[in-house]
């Protein structure tokens, strides 16, 4: 009996927990075939922890009291209000028990763990610091299933873009004992080996080449048809020793962009059908891949007949002459809309220089027959726009007029295209605005024929400093200098206009000072109003300065000085004719030469005045961006004449005269011209992105005498070679630079009376940025310096060529190295030429 009762005992609770169980199962089986309604008994929640159970109740509608069918749209509307939340990663609603038409319900709730912290392995810490900015993780963040595969994707794209495309990511997950319902992320990564490009292989790039050119003789049509597509792809280059500043990487949005670039690379040869077909990847070994790129070119097709729809004011043959596109010429698709749109001498530009605002023209391919396609041109023209109203905005330094009055639109007049363009340029010469900034927003309204302009500027830093360092005749000479380029002159009385000067109004205020502690000192000091008067660009220019060379001894029996006093005023204004790029300089200035038992000169005591009327004619186009111009051009010519005195002063020029004698009133006749050119070979000429520039330029200068019985002058001459960072200057000499030779080496022990200079110059800039405007240069020059004109060869130059850098800073001006190999040697200069390095600062070569 007493071993009846356990198993008695034993049975009975077998029997309630299996009938527990029946009913639990019994209660979560729904019928979905009856749906039926009940009364909400109540509502419970379990598996929460950490959250509030009354507002998890209030989220899902479910409240006691309320009917609801079971199945229903109530259950899955709360079911998805949970899900929405984000915070759980399992949602179950369970039908507990039933009590006549009530219905208990049971929301089971597991949430997800919260982000404590997260860390790297396998990587270095800039890589750590790269990918924290990319997978954005916050403390306190839930971590889902998505977050995790989310953040993987990131990281693996990220090394992917670097060449490591066998990366592997794994994401380890640790409970974190201190903070509640919460998780420690571990990224363990393994970049493996950086994966290159061994080649890239183009199949079915056969019809590309017509006729090898003297250049690539050697090669095969294939070899040419290769390279051709190697250079339209940008960014995805094989592992080549000249493809130093591309790296060998299979990027997929870069990749995928180059294949785009030669489709467009075959229809600019007029095959406007060709397209890619396929593409794969083959794996080598040493981390190298082949990628390979199959081609259907399709057939090449060329121009034939163009014809004009719609055109009224202009003759189809007129248009046909703008367009440049002849019957049988290659079909480019590209060049037809550069033609048209964007040509500053284009078929738009023609119509909207003439007012025509709202033209458009749209080509239509009408007839495909064998190659040739006919195109018709559909021009709407509209009518005349004038301008409505001008505005400007941005310019918080500025002063509105200022910038109001180098803009050339104007209200009332036609609307000019090209007048948009030169105000745009004319905003980047001023120098006080970001260049790439510069935009224009156009308000037309075709209702009433008007266009509304506004000019958007942004400020930029335009004050410098100059702090430089030479070398010359022994000693270091240092230079402090300061120029405020947007100076306010009125506003010089006005306490709260410093910051820390006036500006806005500018004009242009400079200081500067050299020294070699007692030996050397220079001080100079210039003004400049752009628009004296302030209706019309007439500049006004006046400069002050004074040098002393001395041996610096305190005993007036001891002391010997070479000093120099002079003063400039000049006058410039913009010409009309032969158009308004030209402009006219006119100065006269006077030196006072002042010398004291001064050795190692034509005289040792006395003095000698200079007083010279100079004149420049200029012409200067180039730009849109004043530090790295794209297009354009620059000329200077200029004249410079004291009075001829021996002329009229009656003195006898003779050998018996001394020195003092012979140069007190110092007569000269001075010419000199430059020209400079700039020429996109690739990229955007209107400096909207990087393009590869060639800068030619030439020089040449005179320094003239007007009696052979006075005889050169001992001023104002001419000293060649090196970087031109001389380190100071007493006689009025121009430094001029050559690289690869020493400063002054190629100027004649007696003077240099006439020079000529011959530079080419590639550029491309490495960066746009106002703040630091960086480019490189390799160069090739050559010129000499000649005592008489009677030696005077042009071609009888010293060559260099080199590389360099250049960098801009607003603050500071133009910085730059270069190096440069002077290929001849200098007589009775050893060393002179060869492997030299020069230093950049302010001045350009």
């Amino acid at each position: 009996m007493k071993k009846l009762i356990p198993c008695i005992v034993l049975m009975l609770c077998g029997f309630v927990a299996l009938s527990q169980n029946d009913l639990k199962t019994q209660l979560k089986k729904i019928d979905y075939s009856e749906p039926k309604e009940y009364e909400i008994g109540g509502v419970t929640i379990s598996g929460v922890k950490y959250l509030d159970q009354n507002v998890l109740l209030y989220l899902t509608g479910l409240e006691i009291g309320n009917k609801i069918t079971i199945p229903g749209e109530d259950i899955s509307d709360a079911i998805k209000q949970l899900w929405e939340q984000g915070l759980f990663s399992d949602v179950e609603i369970t039908l507990t028990k039933v009590i006549d038409d009530k219905a208990f319900i049971d929301i089971f709730l597991v949430e997800r763990p919260r982000l404590s912290r997260f860390s790297f392995k396998g990587i270095k810490k800039s890589e750590a610091d790269d990918i924290r900015d990319l997978i954005k993780l916050v403390k306190g963040t839930q971590v889902t299933e998505n977050v995790i595969m989310s953040s993987k994707k990131t990281i693996s794209d990220y090394f992917i873009d670097k060449g490591f495309r066998n990366v592997e990511v794994e994401i380890l997950q640790e409970e974190d004992t201190l903070i509640a319902n919460s998780i420690f992320l571990t990224f363990d990564i393994r970049k493996n080996e950086r994966i290159k490009i061994n080649d890239i292989v183009f199949v079915g790039n056969d019809n590309m080449v017509e006729e090898k050119k003297f250049y690539n003789f050697y090669k095969s049509e294939k070899e040419i048809a290769d390279s051709k597509l190697h250079r339209a792809m940008k960014e995805t280059k094989r592992k080549r020793w000249y493809n130093i500043f591309k790296p060998s990487k299979l990027i997929s949005k870069e990749y995928e962009t180059d294949k785009k670039n030669i489709v467009s690379k075959y229809n600019e040869l007029g095959f406007r059908d060709a397209k890619i077909i396929y593409d794969s990847v083959a794996v080598l070994e040493d981390n190298m891949i082949d990628v390979y790129i199959g081609i259907d070119e399709g057939k090449k097709y060329y121009f034939r007949n163009i014809t004009w729809l719609g055109n009224t004011k202009y003759s189809s043959e007129f248009l046909d002459r703008v367009l440049g596109i002849q019957k049988g010429d290659v079909y480019n698709s590209t060049v037809l809309e550069e033609k048209l749109l964007y040509d500053p001498a284009g078929v738009m530009s023609v119509y909207q220089d003439n007012g025509y605002l709202f033209s458009n023209v749209t080509p239509v391919e009408i007839l495909v027959e064998n190659d040739s396609i006919d195109i018709e041109m559909r021009v709407y023209e509209g009518k005349q726009a004038r301008v409505n109203r001008v505005t400007i905005t941005g310019n918080t330094r500025t002063n509105d007029h200022v910038v109001m009055r180098e803009i050339r639109t104007r209200p009332g007049a036609l609307y000019k295209r090209s007048e948009v363009q030169r105000t745009i340029r004319e905003f980047a010469q001023l120098g006080y605005f970001d260049p790439e900034k510069l935009n224009v927003d156009f308000q037309p309204n075709p209702a009433d024929g008007t266009v509304d302009l506004e000019y958007i500027v942004e400020e930029k830093p335009s004050d410098q400093i100059e702090l430089s360092g030479g070398w010359g005749a022994g000693m270091i000479v240092g230079t402090l200098g300061l120029s405020f380029n947007n100076f306010s002159l009125k506003n010089i009385f006005n306490p709260r206009a410093y910051r820390p000067l006036p500006t806005g109004d500018g004009q242009k205020l400079s200081i500067r000072a050299q020294a070699s502690g007692l030996w050397y000192q220079s001080y100079s000091f210039s003004f400049v109003e752009p628009w004296f008067g302030g209706k019309k660009p007439n500049s006004l220019t006046t400069s002050v300065y004074h040098s002393v060379l001395s041996n610096g001894a305190t005993v007036d029996t001891a002391l010997y000085y070479f000093k120099v006093t002079g003063a400039a005023l000049g006058l410039g204004q913009r010409l009309r004719v032969p158009d308004d790029y030209f402009t006219l300089y006119n100065e006269i200035g006077y030196k006072f030469y002042n010398l004291k038992d001064y050795p190692n000169f034509i005289y040792t005591d006395g003095y000698s005045n200079n007083l010279s009327l100079k004149s420049i004619l200029g012409r200067h186009s180039a730009g849109p961006n004043p530090i790295f111009p794209t297009t354009g051009s620059t000329f200077s010519l200029s004249v410079e004449l004291t009075p001829p005195y021996s002329l009229f002063n009656n003195k006898v020029y003779s050998d018996d005269m001394t020195a003092q004698d012979r140069y007190k009133w110092i007569e000269y006749h001075k010419y000199k011209f430059s020209g400079q050119w700039f020429t996109t070979l690739s990229g955007a000429q209107d400096g909207s992105s990087r393009a590869l520039v060639l800068m030619t330029k030439f020089e040449f200068g005179l320094l003239g005498m007007y009696s052979k019985d006075v005889g050169p002058s001992p001023f104002e001459g001419f000293q060649l070679g090196g970087d031109g960072l001389y380190g100071y200057n007493m006689y009025g000499l121009e430094t001029i630079g050559l690289r690869g030779y020493l400063n002054n080496s190629l100027t004649p022990s007696n003077g240099g009376n006439i020079y000529d200079k011959f530079t080419i110059e590639l550029r491309y800039p490495l960066s746009l940025n106002p703040t630091a405007t960086l480019y490189a240069i390799g160069f090739v020059e050559a010129g000499n310096a000649w005592y008489r004109s009677d030696n005077f060869n042009p071609f009888d130059v010293k060559r260099a060529a080199g590389v360099g850098v250049r960098i801009f800073m607003p603050m500071i001006g133009m910085l730059g190295v270069d190096w440069g190999y002077g290929f001849d040697e200098i007589p009775g200069n050893t060393g002179a030429n060869g492997s030299q390095f020069h230093f950049v600062i302010g001045q350009q070569f």
